[in-house]
């Protein structure tokens, strides 16, 4: 994964200690108050991250209310569904907010698709992670660059690798800029809760079996039993069901380390 530069310049961004006390201190709090707190420290300088995914509806949602100047911004990595499209265009819609939308770079693109092929991410999991940083961790490091803080949909109960989510953190993969993260302390069954009361526009793929939603070749609905992002790479075994936006393949209990090679 290439990492952003660090960059301790900005006065907006609190120390390492200072972060671990805000932690505790809004660990209690509602989303709704972490938003907040994070829109009047940091102003332009911060920015939602949203997959248009069911938290980050929320997010939309709880963000509009308490800020609907709020910056929010997406990744088109070129490979998803219609019906994220579609709930993008619902989500400007209804909250009149406009959601920035960022694509992989052609030239990086080409050159992978040139070498490996259309669907690389069926070989292997190394390749899978190169698409990956070509499609999404590549464009997410140039918007993070320029900002102080940005906003994620995180939970601790989606997978082993998140548990240990803080709803503030010091994100030191993307230069040491402060990561929030307002739902940490939720579960699916909060979000739809929220969902269901305030109206939230939801991708449709959700009626239809699906429970984390990515690029289109490399997502399907689970099945009975399986946890809510096993239909993320479900060809994978044994390997973190991350794609390196959030953490890296060194995340996984087995310390298992991909080599990316383009």
């Amino acid at each position: 994964m290439v990492q952003t530069e660090k960059k301790r310049t900005s006065k907006l961004i609190p120390t390492a200690e200072e972060v671990q006390k805000l932690a505790d201190e809004f660990e209690d709090k509602t989303p709704e108050e972490l938003l907040r707190w994070t829109f009047d420290r940091f102003g332009g300088r911060a920015a939602i991250c949203t997959s248009l995914q069911s938290g980050g509806m929320a997010i939309l949602d709880m963000a509009h209310k308490v800020d609907p100047s709020a910056r929010v911004f997406t990744i088109d990595t070129g490979r998803l569904p219609q019906e994220t499209y579609e709930v993008i265009d619902q989500a400007r819609d209804r909250y009149g907010m406009a959601i920035e939308v960022y694509s992989p770079d052609q030239d990086d693109l080409a050159a992978m698709v040139a070498k490996h092929g259309i669907n690389p991410f069926y070989r292997s999991y190394s390749l899978r992670l190169l698409c990956c940083e070509m499609r999404k961790v590549n464009p997410l490091n140039r918007v993070l660059k320029d900002l102080d803080a940005w906003v994620t949909g995180l939970m601790r109960t989606q997978s082993s690798t998140r548990k240990n989510v803080r709803k503030i953190e010091i994100d030191e993969t993307h230069g040491g800029i402060v990561k929030i993260n307002p739902l940490a302390d939720w579960d699916s069954k909060q979000v739809w809760e929220y969902i269901r009361e305030y109206d939230v526009p939801y991708n449709s793929l959700y009626d239809k079996g699906y429970t984390s939603i990515g690029c289109a070749p490399c997502t399907r609905a689970i099945r009975p039993g399986e946890d809510e992002r096993a239909g993320r790479w479900w060809w994978e075994r044994g390997m973190p069901k991350e794609c390196g936006i959030h953490m890296g393949p060194q995340s996984n209990g087995n310390n298992k380390k991909a080599e990316v090679k383009a």
